[in-house]
């Protein structure tokens, strides 16, 4: 039956909506307390949920062409936020990307660089919630080995009253998606045989 059929008197359920959802960012806890409600990220204004791009193999046999699928590629994630002053996200940002192991060539003794293990134990773990009227998860996709790859600060104008927006990008390995049933999708299963 159609959502917009339901008697929603005897407890039909609402679609899905843009506005409904939560973005969390562990490693970011520790600069606003402790617990998993610290590092919920309420200052977030847009987020793009994972997405995928199965590329496909082509094998030619004299006047017929056959296609294969090949590896699965996950897209790009950004997340939109509004900087609050408190917490500055801007420093938060910048000392994320100094915990994954960027140092500012100062002289040629800094011989440190990036790596994925710190990038990505800086954030821990992101994950973008889509929750109902009552706040309660409708779904949910945590991005594995999450890290940042461009951050845009960007603009300021004298002509707009706007709020300050930084856009963070993020990569990941691939993206878990847990529904409403608690069912995780997108994870190993093993089958004995």
């Amino acid at each position: 039956m159609a959502f917009w059929t339901e008697n929603f008197s005897g407890g039909g359920k609402d679609p899905k909506r843009n506005f409904r959802f939560t973005v969390q960012i562990t490693g970011l806890s520790s600069a606003a307390g402790t617990g998993a409600e610290s590092s919920i990220v309420w200052y977030a204004k847009t987020a793009t949920k994972p997405g995928y791009t199965i590329n496909s193999v082509e094998h030619k046999y004299l006047g017929h062409t056959f296609n294969y699928p090949g590896s699965v590629t996950w897209s790009d994630v950004d997340i939109t936020v509004v900087d609050p002053t408190d917490p500055d996200v801007a420093g938060t940002l910048a000392q994320k990307v100094i915990e994954g192991g960027y140092v500012i060539p100062a002289n040629t003794n800094v011989q440190q660089t990036i790596s994925k293990a710190k990038a990505v134990s800086a954030l821990q773990s992101v994950i973008i919630t889509q929750i109902d009227s009552d706040g309660q998860p409708v779904e949910s996709w945590t991005l594995w080995n999450a890290f940042i790859t461009e951050v845009q600060h960007g603009t300021l104008d004298y002509t707009s009253d706007e709020l300050t927006e930084y856009t963070i990008k993020f990569k990941y390995d691939w993206a878990q998606l847990t529904d409403a049933s608690k069912t995780d999708h997108f994870t190993t299963t093993t089958t004995s045989s």
